[in-house]
């Protein structure tokens, strides 16, 4: 398609049972000239299968990116197309029939704004009701998102729009390199914070991020998320991707533990502290063992200088 005003983009990998229907709420977009790319990330499911009976409307395509990782996989997107504005939805989820003009109408009456995201609502599974011990925090890990009803121009990181509803403005994302492919999921490593980064960079350099209410978009809670043992390994990858982040951001040292260690702690007492209160005691667990992540790759970024200088 020729000139299109924006891209939705979808990044995914072996997720068929969702795809489908993400796909065909990209197709149900009013009010605006798009166009649909599908960025297959090295699926081995059905993906391909998936996609095939898209590919005969115009604005649908689909590539192969064999390199594992998500940022990764949206850089690729973003090399395939020439749209100003590149939004990304998840495979597992289902974006409003408005979603792509309300995000349009936001980068054109800001020429500033670098990033956009909407509110996400959950859709749970089939005959499963939340667990009592998922809290909002916990919820929030889950995709879920939502500032209120007014549109929020965010100036703190810690708020930026989830990545399953996530847009950018193309001459941002050029001049800062694209996404940076030590952050993001890789395969079933769950990797993170690369939105956060991105949000830090963008409000670093006097551009502006916002939230749109009506940019809203559903989620796919899978089954096998709703098990103590996922939020456990998803926050542990949090506490990695931190690290990280820290580490791009020339923030490493030995301070890092000090760091680490007084919210483990802090996480481990308000833990048994709210013992009575199942979700806000798991929220805290989940919060501390996270910490574990963060301390093990600021010991070793710590011990790399020495190891190397012995060589």
């Amino acid at each position: 398609m020729s000139n299109p005003q924006i891209a939705a983009i979808i990044c995914t990998h072996n997720r068929d049972r969702y795809l489908g229907d993400a796909i065909e709420s990209l197709l149900a977009q009013e009010g605006v000239n798009y166009e649909v790319l599908i960025v297959d990330n090295g699926s081995i499911d059905n993906t391909k299968e998936v996609v095939s009976p898209f590919l005969s409307k115009s604005q649908v395509r689909y590539v192969y990116e064999p390199i594992l990782g998500l940022s990764v996989a949206r850089n690729r997107g973003a090399k395939e197309t020439t749209a100003p504005i590149l939004a990304y939805l998840d495979d597992d989820a289902i974006a409003s029939p408005q979603w792509l003009r309300v995000l349009v109408a936001a980068y054109e009456q800001k020429e500033k704004l670098a990033i956009a995201g909407g509110k996400v609502t959950l859709i749970w599974p089939d005959k499963l009701t939340p667990p009592n011990w998922i809290s909002e925090g916990l919820a929030g890990a889950l995709g879920a998102y939502d500032l209120g009803e007014k549109v929020v121009s965010i100036s703190n990181p810690q708020l930026t729009p989830r990545g399953l509803n996530y847009s950018l403005r193309r001459s941002f994302l050029e001049k800062i390199g694209g996404f940076d492919a030590n952050l993001g999921r890789v395969g079933k490593k769950l990797l993170s914070n690369e939105e956060l980064f991105m949000t830090e960079l963008a409000l670093n350099q006097g551009w502006e991020v916002a939230y749109l209410p009506e940019a809203l978009v559903a989620h796919n809670v899978a089954p096998e998320r709703l098990q103590r043992s996922w939020f456990l390994s998803r926050s542990w990858w949090q506490g990695v991707s931190e690290c990280y982040r820290e580490e791009i951001a020339g923030r490493t040292g030995i301070e890092q533990l000090g760091r680490g260690g007084e919210r483990l702690i802090r996480g481990l007492y308000k833990s048994l502290k709210y013992v009575s209160n199942p979700a806000q005691s798991f929220d805290n667990l989940v919060y501390a063992y996270g910490q574990i992540g963060y301390l093990k790759e600021a010991l070793q970024l710590l011990f790399q200088p020495s190891q190397s200088s012995k060589k």
